[in-house]
């Protein structure tokens, strides 16, 4: 009886050790996952325009065929290239890493730009390729998760480059799983509301029961289009933010420190103004700044990237952004 006592008592103390890593594991998971708020959020917002123009019934199979090549983009391709550089070349961590900020840098620039001169861009006429080609969803699809691709490399390698050192393999892999995942389902979960909210405000508006029902209805149909402006800007702003901060950090770190005391100096003193807020007008601040160095790399970037891509003949795709 004492030896089978024991043996529970070691059963359920294998169990906490489990349990406190599984804890440990979802912990880092979700820490790692915030520090990807830039690439997060703009896969969100970039998403819901592969949908538009589909009837109603094919809205969430379309999200749910993306969200699966989400998937297989995190779990089957990109974490084995993760774990395999972080055991055999973790020097090359951060300049991808810097490579995907600047990609973040340009991407939010060439949006900024195109709110401010649309005129020089080329909009989609979905009517003529729809006429044009009968595999338009496949189609949207494929460029759907080509584009959740490249977000996703940027997600992954910023999880991977906030993870501790000494931190072992198999954790290392638990926890890049565990943020892809939940990033997948947050990001898709999210998409899918979205895509959806004007369907439910229209059967709110027209079967209600209740008058508030129904005026939450129309609020909802009239609200969705400011949201998605609204989810642009947020998406904008999050990627020349989150793109500054990687490049300012990335050059600090590789031994230019001009940038980041330069804006660490100013947002002490912003704080130091505010006594009472100091702690948010120093990281306001701070992410403002990083900001306005992402939209001037951006900006940069632009130019570079179209004229890189004509010389490729890419001509159109360049100018077509």
């Amino acid at each position: 009886m004492s030896g089978l006592i024991a043996l529970l008592d070691d059963v359920a103390a294998i169990a906490k050790v489990a349990a406190a890593s599984v804890d440990d594991v979802m912990g880092q998971a979700v820490k790692a996952s915030s520090k990807a708020a830039g690439a997060v959020i703009d896969d969100a917002a970039v998403t819901p325009k592969y949908v538009h123009g589909f009837s109603a019934d094919r809205e969430i199979p379309i999200v749910w065929k993306i969200a699966k090549g989400s998937f297989f983009n995190k779990i089957v391709i990109l974490l084995p290239i993760a774990l395999l550089l972080s055991v055999f070349a973790p020097w090359a961590i951060p300049p991808l890493l810097m490579l995907g900020g600047a990609y973040l840098c340009f991407e939010g620039a060439e949006k900024v730009l195109h709110a401010i001169n649309p005129a020089d861009h080329h909009a989609e006429d979905l009517v003529k390729e729809k006429m044009a080609d009968a595999h338009l969803e496949e189609k949207k699809v494929k460029g759907a998760i080509k584009t959740d691709f490249i977000l996703s490399a940027e997600i992954m390698t910023i999880v991977l480059s906030s993870l501790p050192e000494d931190m072992g393999l198999w954790r290392v892999a638990l926890v890049l799983g565990a943020a892809g995942i939940l990033i997948t389902v947050a990001v898709y979960g999210a998409v899918a509301v979205i895509v959806k909210a004007d369907d439910a405000g229209v059967a709110m508006a027209a079967k209600g029961r209740l008058s508030v029902t129904r005026s939450l209805g129309r609020f909802i149909v009239k609200a969705m289009p400011w949201i998605m402006k609204a989810l642009v800007v947020i998406g904008t702003a999050a990627m020349v933010w989150v793109g500054g901060n990687i490049i300012v950090h990335g050059l600090h770190e590789m031994g230019w420190h001009l940038p980041y005391d330069i804006i660490h100096d100013l947002a002490v003193a912003a704080g130091d103004a505010v006594s009472g807020y100091r702690g948010a007008v120093e990281w306001a601040v701070t992410a403002f700044l990083d900001g306005v160095i992402g939209l001037i790399l951006g900006a940069i970037l632009v130019p570079v990237v179209k004229t890189v891509s004509g010389l490729f003949g890419n001509k159109d795709k360049a100018g077509a952004h």
